[in-house]
């Protein structure tokens, strides 16, 4: 491995505070972020304000943030076609993120789709991107370990990293979405997957759970 790239995710943690935090907070917060040199920010979402009401803010926060002293790059989260295309009209963002999950129940729960519907979506936002200039990051979540009682081995991540691959995806994001993986999973991932799909990026979210609850009671300090 020639290169780390660290990204620092606050939208994951602000999402999952229920009281609005004011955009100029945010503002703050995602500025001073921006100063610490991280790769990428995943700093908001272009989603339904019904399904986060928390991210309603997100085109107001980007109007306000400088970007003129960082290298930091910008992920925004969509979920279908419309958050794509409102998200796509800014220059300043990088990169969308797309909630992929290889659990039938988990992808219906958080974007009330089925996996096969999903795909088509998947494969008109990798159509907006490329018109738009952007890159598509495909979290593939219950990555490492399914609770819901749907299949799950690591031949089957194998299979969808493949098939994401194929659609023209070029960074994946392997998700521990409940905080289940084991050294010995991410190890035969990783080690089977890279060598593999060379020209796959790949992003892990091992301890996205864990961080949340740090990051989330962090910020029920200061505001």
């Amino acid at each position: 491995m020639s290169q780390v790239k660290i990204i620092e995710c606050p939208r994951d943690a602000m999402q999952g505070i229920k009281d609005f935090i004011p955009t100029e907070k945010k503002v703050q917060y995602i500025q001073s972020l921006l100063r610490v040199g991280f790769d990428t920010i995943d700093f908001g979402s272009f989603v339904s304000p019904k399904a986060i009401p928390q991210m309603v803010d997100t085109a107001e926060v980007l109007a306000q943030l400088d970007l003129s002293q960082t290298q930091s790059k910008l992920l925004a989260i969509i979920a279908n076609t419309k958050g794509a295309e409102l998200a796509s009209v800014h220059k300043e963002i990088q990169y969308l993120g797309f909630p992929f999950s290889i659990s039938e129940n988990f992808q219906m729960r958080n974007t009330h789709k089925t996996i096969a519907e999903s795909i088509v979506t998947l494969q008109e936002i990798l159509e907006i991107a490329n018109k738009s200039n952007k890159e598509v990051v495909a979290y593939l979540s219950m990555g490492f370990g399914n609770p819901y009682g749907d299949p799950w081995n690591v031949e089957i991540v194998g299979e969808w990293t493949e098939k994401l691959a194929n659609m023209g995806v070029k960074i994946l994001s392997l998700s521990d979405t409940i905080g289940s993986s084991t050294p010995e999973v991410i190890d035969y991932l990783f080690s089977n997957l890279i060598p593999k799909y060379p020209e796959i990026e790949r992003v892990v979210n091992v301890l996205m759970v864990q961080l949340k609850v740090l990051v989330v009671a962090q910020w029920q300090k200061t505001i």
